[in-house]
């Protein structure tokens, strides 16, 4: 991570990172949520979605569609059947020092129109390192437990969860109807040592922390192993329920208690942010000795009413958030300076460590991220380094230990020819700023292997045509040989290569066979997944979403592309924004990648993405714009209301837009509203059109 403050960076340095910081932290995610393997520390983690969020505050315009602050955990195992959450599982925003808890504060009372001597009151408790369930009850019985996953989807793990004795098979006392009770599974330090030492005696694997434990045993394909696995459970929220039980954070919680749940005894009620702040210094100064491990301290707004109306904002409920504890570090050696080619041609530095344990973790490598990285720490080889695991994909390092750098060393000299293929490896001239690009990128472009192939990777990966038995080694030996150059010859693999292949060592009739079987069922895909398989720059899996649920089908994409309004029909999508209006647009300018679709069109049916399904709501999938001032409630509650509604509010007037609501001051986008026909109410006829 770049040490330079936020407010010093230049907007193309800011999208620079902010691409960097996109693609690390969905690598963590999906090696925490996912594989249940992460290879940093909660703090390291944090401290990379602090800097994201701080830069993109900053620069709210280059806020990307793949924005760490849009995603939820990661994609749910293949290995379970999926569970489609009745109401999505998000995570919480986090704090770092008592100001960005008082800040929370303060934005809760804003948006609330709170004055500050108003009553607030807010539920404390520890937040558990563990992995996050969702228990379904029916008339008091358990019928469904799932994972996290993406926050969307997660996986069926109820056989698992009915193993563990903290969760009730059948509630006690009066439940409704239909209730979600949702927490974290975790082990004590007293059971992970007790399990650790049995693993060894049995020559199995050994855990690294009890948090990788808990959840290692909580998705065994066998639920016999889960059942002898020492598992806890602590309930502390819910998602669908037919009838809620009170009407408090604090009183849910003791309705949980009546049900058989375990609820986390050092839960307390605040009515103070030093009361909060308070609590959390106690929490801290008793972490070591409660038994079970913890990462930080979590807040939430008492009132329900009050969450209600405060809503969600991202990923995230604006009625809660995160107090987390601070980064572990630890020193080590650097023994080499590794130069890794991406897809895009960027050479991005690793550092080669002597393995060191950094928060119960063993970390062997850390990201140097580029060229002025190294320059500015003045990394060597040979260096003694502070690494602090606060990174997504490898950890960083913090620092150079000075007094213990060896006598004969020589300060780092970066290539400036690609590893991969002896290209010329250059920064480039940002034509918007004049200034010189911070990443160094490969000119070999698609003669350069270690482009072509991340290139195909990525497009037969899950996300994207998903084709099994492509993975990286295969691709890479077909590469190798000739046999794949664009993406269009995997599909004519079997017309061209059938002999080849089944001539190759390891191969016969049946495993070609399934691999051409694997790939003729890829001939059909949906518009978002092929999107996404393109490897556009800055267009991932949600921007090519947005991309797909606009233009519905690729011949209108692709024909929007070649107008003159491409660029104003794309940033009149929500979510994208200029930077990756033009990375797309750039995309279909360049005609060999229009010749890479033109081929792909012959072998490859993409089919229509469908406009999202309406709901009974009276707004739902129509464009909203609110201008002049809300008497009844605030702009940011309005606006929440709308989109919890179904509703897209933009912030201007177009051809597009379905209806204005117009307050006292209206102006501009009152006069443009009445220029193009589009509907206007004021904000009484808006609430009752919502049933408010």
């Amino acid at each position: 991570m770049s040490a330079k403050p936020v407010d010093k960076l230049t907007a193309a340095e800011a999208e620079k990172e902010l691409e960097r910081l996109a693609s690390e932290i969905a690598e963590h995610d999906r090696r925490y949520h996912g594989e249940d393997a992460p290879i940093i520390t909660d703090a390291e983690y944090d401290a990379l979605r602090r800097r994201n969020e701080a830069i993109e505050a900053r620069f709210p315009k280059l806020i990307r569609p793949d924005s760490p602050t849009h995603r939820v955990g990661a994609k749910p195992s293949e290995k379970f059947a999926k569970v489609i959450h009745a109401k999505p599982m998000l995570s919480l925003d986090n704090a770092f020092a008592d100001e960005d808890v008082a800040d929370f504060a303060a934005r809760v009372r804003r948006f609330l129109g709170l004055k500050e001597d108003a009553k607030l009151a807010f539920t404390a408790e520890p937040k558990i390192d563990g992995l996050s369930a969702s228990l379904r009850y029916e008339d008091g019985v358990f019928v469904q437990g799932a994972t996290r996953g993406d926050g969307t989807e997660g996986e069926d793990i109820t056989a698992n969860l009915r193993a563990i004795r903290d969760i009730p098979l059948r509630l006690s006392g009066k439940a409704p109807a239909v209730l979600e009770v949702r927490g974290e599974v975790y082990m004590t330090h007293k059971d992970f040592a007790a399990l650790n030492k049995r693993q060894e005696a049995a020559g199995e694997k050994i855990f690294a922390n009890p948090r990788n434990s808990a959840a290692g045993s909580v998705r065994q394909l066998d639920p016999a192993i889960t059942a002898v696995r020492p598992l806890h459970f602590f309930a502390y929220a819910w998602g669908e329920a037919a009838k809620l039980p009170a009407d408090t954070q604090s009183g849910m919680l003791e309705a949980f208690k009546a049900y058989g749940f375990k609820v986390n005894p050092l839960v307390r009620r605040c009515a103070t942010t030093n009361d909060l702040i308070a609590f959390y210094r106690d929490i801290e100064a008793r972490r070591a000795a409660l038994g079970y491990d913890i990462d930080g301290v979590v807040y939430k707004v008492d009132s329900l009413e009050l969450q209600a109306r405060l809503g969600f904002v991202s990923r995230s409920p604006r009625w809660a958030i995160a107090h987390k504890f601070a980064a572990e570090q630890a020193e080590t050696v650097v023994e080499d300076i590794d130069i890794q080619v991406g897809r895009t041609g960027k050479l991005t530095p690793v550092a080669k460590l002597r393995p060191v344990t950094v928060g119960g973790v063993v970390v062997a490598n850390a990201t140097l991220h580029n060229e002025d990285e190294i320059e500015r720490k003045d990394v060597r080889l040979g260096d003694t380094v502070v690494v602090q695991r606060a990174g997504d994909v490898i950890p960083q390092v913090v620092r150079v230990v000075l007094d213990k750098r060896p006598r004969n060393s020589r300060a780092y000299k970066f290539p400036e020819k690609c590893p991969a293929c002896g290209s010329r490896a250059v920064r480039e001239i940002d034509e918007k700023t004049g200034k010189e690009d911070v990443d160094r990128r490969c000119t070999g472009g698609l003669i350069c292997p270690a482009q072509a192939v991340e290139r195909l990777r990525h497009f037969v990966s899950r996300d994207a045509f998903d084709i099994e038995g492509l993975g990286e080694k295969n691709i890479q030996a077909f590469y190798d040989d000739g046999l794949i150059r664009e993406p269009v010859d995997i599909f004519l693999l079997e017309k061209k290569h059938a002999r080849t292949i089944l001539e190759r060592e390891g191969w016969g009739e049946q495993s070609a066979k399934k691999l051409f079987d694997a790939i003729d069922r890829r001939r059909e895909i949906p518009l978002d997944r092929f999107i996404n398989a393109l490897g556009i720059r800055h267009v991932g899996e949600t921007t090519a979403k947005l991309i797909a649920r606009n233009f519905h089908t690729l011949d209108a994409f692709a024909a929007a592309m070649e107008g003159e309004g491409a660029m104003a029909e794309l940033q009149g999508i929500g979510g994208i924004g200029e930077t990756v209006a033009e990375a797309i647009k750039d995309f279909f300018d360049e005609p060999h990648n229009r010749t890479v679709l033109k081929h792909l069109a012959k072998e490859v049916r993409v089919l229509e993405v469908a406009a999202p399904a309406a709901s009974g709501s009276p707004v739902a999938g129509k464009t909203v714009v609110f201008t002049g001032s809300l008497e009844k409630m605030t702009r940011h509650e309005a606006k929440a209301r709308a989109e919890s509604l179904g509703a897209k509010v933009a912030s201007s007037v177009s051809k597009k837009t379905d209806l204005v609501v117009a307050g006292p001051g209206a102006g501009s986008k009152l006069a443009e509203a009445q220029k193009f026909g589009v509907a206007v109410i004021d904000e009484d006829a808006w609430l009752k059109m919502i049933g408010h």
